[in-house]
């Protein structure tokens, strides 16, 4: 079932966005408030995407997607916010969200990011692979898509998953921002390229020895990055 969770706190929004997401073929559940949606997706554990608006009475949207990400890290997240300063979708990133959108937005550019964002968390149509791939300390297990360091689990959302994934493909190529944007998030990704450095440090907190010195995923000034291999 395609279902998705959409926390907005204005009404005419909330009815726009489950509207043209209806239209699209997904399944709505709605919320006005952090704990509500909190309440919902434990009634709706199916919910594949989650649309967070940031400002809230209550909880904020950050705080449900640090909530979210506690226990959920398979989840596609999508912060709906009408800020447009740098750190408010820097926050939303570094909290778990896999994507943001700012408002006003277009139907069209909604639906895109959710319809992305459900191919990546796995609803999509695309072939389960079966193996895995080793480079010490590193083991990546693309049919269950985990990733271990030195046998020990590393949690990973989809998006931080796909990007792993093409560095290992890839060891020791510089890979440009632009080609992992496309890699991971399409060729009809609507966002910024600046998305793909937020991933990136990301996870270099979470795969690093020591994230300000990182010597596994390492940058290639002017470009982009490469997995240090």
């Amino acid at each position: 079932m395609r279902k998705v969770l959409v926390l907005e706190d204005e009404d005419n929004i909330r009815s726009f966005v489950v509207l043209n997401l209806n239209r699209a073929g997904y399944n709505t559940v709605e919320a006005t408030t952090g704990e509500e949606a909190l309440d919902l997706l434990k009634q709706h554990p199916e919910t594949r995407i989650a649309l967070l608006d940031v400002n809230l009475p209550g909880i904020d949207g950050f705080e449900v997607c640090r909530r979210i990400r506690a226990t959920n890290a398979r989840m596609g997240i999508i912060m709906l916010t009408a800020r447009t300063q740098e750190m408010d979708k820097v926050t939303g990133l570094m909290t778990g969200a896999d994507d943001y959108v700012t408002k006003p937005f277009s139907p069209a550019e909604l639906t895109a990011r959710v319809d992305a964002l459900y191919r990546r968390s796995g609803g999509g149509e695309a072939p389960v692979e079966n193996g895995e791939i080793s480079q010490p300390p590193f083991l990546l297990n693309t049919r269950n898509r985990t990733l271990e360091k030195n046998g020990k689990r590393i949690k990973l959302t989809q998006v931080e998953y796909s990007v792993i994934k093409l560095f290992m493909d890839n060891p020791g190529k510089a890979l440009s921002r632009d080609e992992i944007l496309e890699a991971v998030w399409g060729r009809d990704y609507y966002g910024e390229v600046k998305i793909v450095d937020v991933n990136i440090r990301r996870l270099r907190l979470k795969v690093e020895d020591d994230p300000t010195t990182p010597s596994y995923i390492t940058s290639v000034w002017g470009y982009g990055y490469k997995w240090g291999f």
